[in-house]
């Protein structure tokens, strides 16, 4: 009688210890949440990330990755994993998402990072859906410490990340922030340009920025020629251009102070060879015609 009388309990301690369980099944169907998890999760509770975790154009952390289970991301692969958390972003489609919303899965939307704030956000919010929330506060004190020590170089240079055919990066985005806290004037903020716009090669030319910010994807494929340009070339040579991986700025992540590093230290390196040959970067005029107004 005694034990008829225990089992209520017993089935109840155990729902509640399960409810609270770290998940251990993990399936992320989003690219930018694949660095997330690498970087708060334990190796046993990802079930699988996306094919893009391993593709180093993709993904930072690529080379962690490969020890890593991956699929290829469909709803159906990713239920018949088992999966107690799915991780996914603002752009899954509705359809995939009630399928998984059906079959009783908890699911976790990672909403896109448009500047360290919103880094910080994620990196708190994965941490706690994952019963990681201890890690998750030691990797934004980190990020915090690693960002404290860059120091912008003064000076206001005017820069523009132009990628392959012809889209500048505005305003209101990870690579603006990022130019800003070296201490770089971003060409499309300052000629009005919202967050992505189209810029034609000879607009970019007339504007003449200090600096050009180029991704690695932009090394190749279609559009990219124009990079290689040579009335581009005489405008921004060579020495005064930057690499900075696409992979680091598609999506944010806790890589993000390395990407300011980089950026920073490319353009202290910059500084040095200007200065060694007596020369000055040139400097935008205050009167640069707007792109695309002839």
């Amino acid at each position: 009688m005694r034990a008829t009388v225990k089992l209520p309990f017993l089935a109840a301690l155990l729902a509640a210890t399960m409810a609270n369980a770290a998940p251990s099944r993990i399936v992320s169907l989003n690219s930018c949440a694949d660095p997330l998890l690498l970087a708060l999760a334990d190796k046993a509770q990802v079930a699988a990330l996306t094919f893009n975790a391993r593709d180093p154009s993709f993904s930072v952390y690529a080379d962690k990755a490969r020890s890593w289970p991956i699929a290829r991301g469909s709803a159906e692969e990713a239920l018949a994993l088992k999966p107690d958390l799915i991780v996914t972003g603002p752009y899954l489609r509705k359809e995939t998402l009630a399928l998984i919303r059906g079959r009783g899965v908890p699911v976790i939307e990672v909403p896109p990072a448009n500047s360290y704030a919103d880094i910080v956000d994620q990196v708190r919010r994965v941490a706690a859906a994952i019963d990681r929330p201890q890690r998750g506060e030691a990797l934004v004190r980190r990020m915090d410490a690693e960002l404290a020590a860059i120091r912008p170089i003064a000076g206001g240079m005017v820069a523009a990340h132009y990628q392959r055919g012809g889209y500048l990066t505005g305003s209101g985005t990870l690579v603006d922030e990022m130019m800003r806290r070296v201490g770089l004037s971003n060409l499309a903020v300052k000629l009005g340009r919202p967050a992505i716009s189209h810029l034609p090669l000879e607009a970019m030319v007339r504007a003449r920025p200090d600096i050009l910010i180029i991704g690695s994807y932009s090394s190749s494929g279609r559009g990219a020629d124009m990079l290689l340009h040579p009335a581009l070339a005489k405008a921004v040579p060579p020495s005064r251009r930057i690499r900075l991986p696409g992979a680091m700025t598609v999506c944010g992540g806790p890589f993000y102070p390395q990407a300011v590093r980089m950026l920073r230290d490319q353009l202290a390196a910059i500084g040095t060879r200007t200065a060694s040959h007596g020369q000055k970067p040139a400097r935008m005029p205050t009167n640069a015609p707007r792109p695309g107004v002839r």
